[in-house]
């Protein structure tokens, strides 16, 4: 069954960011946090997150496209 969530480490490993940014993004609303119902711990649907990835990716200009590559 393939992955559906990321954790908040997952996601700033992804982006090479802390996870206190990624936490930060949830707040701001550029993630949308959704909880785990066992220990109440954000976790990231990848859809969402390839979404903010290509937002960054317009936002400046790159020669790459960036995936996710998830086992």
């Amino acid at each position: 069954m393939p992955k559906k969530y990321l954790t908040v480490n997952e996601v700033a490993r992804i982006f090479c960011v802390t996870p206190l940014t990624v936490r930060n993004w949830d707040k701001r609303g550029a993630l949308i946090a959704y909880r785990n119902p066992v220990n109440n711990y954000r976790m990231y649907k990848i859809e969402d997150v390839e979404v903010l990835m290509r937002q960054i990716e317009r936002s400046k200009p790159q020669t790459r496209k960036l995936k996710i590559d998830v086992f």
